[in-house]
């Protein structure tokens, strides 16, 4: 199998091409504008170019893309809706319609923030999204739209990413940050009033490309089985540092002037792909053994 990455420069992206070659999968890629060391052939490529698509799929005749580029900057999206929807919603639905054309499956890849978080358990696929801001509702859009152009589509929901690159071997996301303050003894807050179920990205590239190759399609939530908060995640990564519990204390999304609103439980249910795959997926706490080197 021949695989496309669209995106390979960003954290999901960079993960699924250094699981490709951990399977021996033959892999190409795209970036958007810094180009990563992969030794694969690699094009510049902006998602909105339909035209340079179709010249992408002609000339390296890819058996599935997976999407991984995205605007994701949930407050860039509430002030630039157009933008926003152009990335999210309107080039998926394109690139869909070229490997549609072309015969070649797609993958794409969406969000939790497709909901309001006004329940009170994990949510199913089967939940119907209501998003609050211009990002969920962007991605929610894409995942019509594609849906749309072919129904055999595959798409999967991610939640509060974050992971090593597989470029730069750099922790990215939440333990990052977190990591870093309290390594520099800066007082940390961190939510108790939202509840998420976090993905780290080398494992929904692995599941990602174990959907893809087991031939799956529909729609998979792909998260770890911990609903927690971001405090009591904080405290996983405070716990393993060793660092002094006061630095860490208990915050609000209230005490945070931001220009999108934030739903405060995003929580997946991941049982659809479990019983797909025939395994479990990981709690937190396995997530974070396997970043151990990189975070403490």
């Amino acid at each position: 199998m021949r695989l496309l990455v669209v995106g390979a420069n960003g954290l999901l992206g960079s993960n699924v091409v250094t699981v490709s070659q951990d399977r021996d999968i033959d892999v190409v890629g795209t970036y958007h504008s810094t180009k990563p060391s992969f030794d694969i052939p690699l094009t510049k490529f902006d998602i909105q170019n339909t035209q340079q698509f179709d010249e992408l799929l002609n000339h390296y005749t890819p058996d599935a893309v997976i999407n991984c580029a995205a605007m994701t900057d949930v407050d860039a999206c509430e002030e630039n809706s157009e933008q926003a929807y152009a990335v999210n919603c309107d080039a998926p639905r394109a690139l869909a319609e070229r490997c549609a054309k072309h015969d070649v499956d797609f993958v794409h890849v969406s969000t939790d923030y497709v909901f309001d978080g006004t329940t009170a358990s994990p949510y199913t696929e089967a939940a119907t999204p209501s998003p609050l801001q211009v990002y969920g509702g962007s991605k929610r859009k894409g995942e019509k739209e594609v849906i749309a152009v072919n129904k055999e589509t595959l798409i999967t929901r991610l939640s509060f990413v974050y992971g090593i690159h597989g470029d730069t071997n750099e922790l990215t996301g939440f333990p990052a940050w977190v990591r870093n303050r309290l390594k520099n003894g800066e007082q940390t807050p961190l939510f108790t009033d939202q509840r998420i179920t976090p993905t780290r990205a080398g494992q929904a590239a692995k599941t990602l490309i174990e959907l893809l190759t087991a031939k799956r399609t529909g729609l998979y939530h792909v998260a770890c089985r911990s609903c927690i908060t971001p405090y009591k995640f904080g405290t996983q990564i405070r716990d393993r540092l060793n660092i002094q519990e006061e630095l860490l204390s208990e915050g609000s999304q209230d005490d945070v002037d931001r220009s999108a609103a934030r739903p405060s439980y995003t929580c997946l249910d991941v049982s659809k792909v479990e019983e797909s795959l025939n395994r479990l997926q990981p709690t937190l706490e396995a997530e974070l053994n396997e970043i151990e080197d990189a975070v403490f």
